[in-house]
């Protein structure tokens, strides 16, 4: 049987599968207009990620882009996606069919130092030691003896993105739980500007380098993903999807 989730609207509660709830916004059609240049021959990644690999991967996290009405849901799923096609671009200012059509173009991180086994794999682009064993033990991989699994294996790649996103690394919240409205600020972070919305989850991912500074391309490039995937899933943007007055978590 299917994983099932509890989706609160108002005072009605309705049941989503994990499966049907992702793949009735995300179709293979709208991942393949998401990432239309994904399999380009320029990208280092071509015929990695799949649809099928996304979908199984998002079956391990039943509240993934299932928790909160349609309008909520299309959100995350929009942030989710924008947030690893800037981490995984091979777009620029004038590529064909513009920037935002070459996200998933690499599955490792470019330029990455070769003495450095934990270096970014895969759609969020994991780094770190910690990162690999904290995302290992929870999936069940062993991914300190074998990181590279994350970018030879699609779904498990898509896995450690989704266990990211899903999971809060204090004193930061999960990205999930900001995009579903359930994040309230504390004190600190209200003094930081950290407010609810888009934003944060920039933050979330990389607020020391491109927040609390004005401006800064690289949050612009993930404000325009996310600004696509949302138009093509007909959903609103909300409030608050810069961090230009943020300061960093921990800052």
């Amino acid at each position: 049987l299917l994983a099932l989730t509890v989706v609160a609207t108002m005072n009605t509660f309705c049941y989503v599968s994990a499966q049907q709830g992702v793949a009735f916004i995300i179709t293979e059609d709208i991942f393949n207009e998401f990432l239309k240049h994904r399999n380009d021959g320029a990208c280092a990644a071509k015929g990695f990620y799949t649809y099928n690999s996304f979908i199984l991967a998002a079956n391990r996290f039943p509240s993934f882009g299932n928790v909160g009405n349609l309008e909520t849901r299309k959100r995350e799923l929009a942030a989710f996606f924008a947030q690893t096609s800037h981490e995984t671009t091979g777009g620029w200012e004038t590529a064909p069919d513009g920037p935002y059509a070459w996200g998933y173009c690499f599955k490792e991180e470019q330029d990455a130092d070769p003495e450095e086994m934990y270096y970014g794999r895969g759609p969020i682009q994991l780094t770190g030691k910690n990162n690999y064993e904290a995302a290992g033990k929870a999936l069940g991989y062993d991914l300190i003896n074998n990181p590279n699994i994350v970018a030879s294996n699609p779904t498990i790649s898509f896995k450690t993105a989704v266990w990211f996103w899903m999971n809060p690394q204090p004193p930061k919240p999960s990205s999930h739980i900001v995009m579903i409205g359930k994040w309230s600020p504390s004190g600190s972070d209200t003094a930081a500007g950290r407010v609810p919305g888009y934003g944060v989850v920039t933050n979330i991912i990389n607020g020391g380098v491109e927040c609390g500074r004005g401006s800064d391309s690289n949050q612009e490039d993930r404000i325009g993903f996310y600004k696509k995937y949302c138009d093509i899933l007909g959903a609103s943007y909300g409030s608050n999807i810069d961090c230009n007055s943020q300061r960093s978590f921990g800052a």
